[in-house]
């Protein structure tokens, strides 16, 4: 019983060590985010640094209508985005899941397929520029390559296979349900856990997202925070290069907050989604382990 105990609480010291592991590189990135550039010139980056400022966010919000509608972009497009991804990706996969339908296997292979090969960068971009003319729109932020998933598809046909009973889809269909119904009534209640993982990597993927951005957005009404960030950091690093250069862009470096913008950009991008992830937790771990599952 004595030893039970001991092996328990070198279990939890472990994970909590592990969990803090985790959680410092976070704090360190807020510490220099919030430390005067000042000290980070003299000292370097520390968790007790000499000096505090908040000039890195004062630069940052210096234009706060900006950085407001970069996020009102990002929101938009994350939301919509993830609403069509589960919508499409659950479409697909109930019917892959399902033994009677027919050519299952091979349309089964054909989205496995798209994971290991594709068909260019070239083609498709000219797809969703030219054929798609998707060009300085919202929709070129969620279609392109994000929209649908083969591996979330996967995942999702898994779970229905491995945790959803075919005796309860055969006792609706006898009481006369309809296949919808019994889509929208028994499997959507009965998936909660996977719809939310793949959500999370939705999110995650939508949130994080630059790259359509810089190439089908040429508007900056239409720049995402990601991209605005990014694109931020670039100007950053180029008047750096400059600095030795010109005196003039040195006096400006002077009194710029370059290294603490840096991490404060990081702090903005990331905030939101450590303050979502707790709320997905709980379904992200039965759906991501149950739908692993070979099926």
């Amino acid at each position: 019983m004595k030893q039970s105990r001991i092996f328990q609480f070198g279990i939890h010291t472990f994970f909590w060590l592990f969990t803090l592991a985790s959680l410092l590189p976070f704090l360190f990135i807020f510490i220099i985010s919030i430390s005067s550039e000042s000290s980070i010139n003299a000292k370097g980056y520390s968790f007790f640094p000499s000096g505090i400022s908040f000039a890195a966010y004062k630069f940052l919000f210096y234009d706060f209508s900006e950085i407001l509608k970069a996020y009102g972009v990002t929101i938009f497009c994350t939301v919509l985005g993830v609403i069509l991804c589960l919508f499409i990706t659950t479409l697909l996969a109930y019917p892959l899941s399902r033994m009677e339908l027919p050519f299952r296997s091979s349309i089964s292979f054909y989205i496995f397929f798209t994971m290991l090969f594709s068909g260019g960068m070239v083609p498709w971009y000219l797809t969703f520029t030219n054929i798609i003319p998707l060009k300085n729109s919202l929709l070129a932020m969620v279609i392109p390559g994000m929209l649908l998933s083969a591996f979330n598809v996967l995942l999702m046909r898994s779970f229905f296979m491995n945790s959803i009973p075919d005796s309860v889809v055969e006792s609706a269909a006898i009481d006369g349900a309809t296949e919808f119904k019994i889509f929208y009534k028994i499997i959507i209640p009965l998936s909660l856990p996977i719809i939310a993982t793949i959500g999370l990597f939705s999110t995650l993927g939508f949130w994080n997202d630059w790259y359509n951005c810089m190439l089908f957005i040429d508007n900056p009404d239409l720049y995402n925070i990601q991209y605005l960030m990014t694109k931020s950091l670039t100007n950053i690093q180029f008047l750096l290069m400059k600095s030795n250069q010109s005196n003039q862009v040195g006096d400006i470096l002077a009194t710029m907050p370059t290294e603490t913008v840096r991490m404060a950009l990081a702090i903005i991008g990331l905030a939101p989604l450590l303050f979502a992830y707790p709320f997905f937790q709980k379904y992200y771990i039965s759906g991501i382990t149950t739908g692993a599952v070979k099926g």
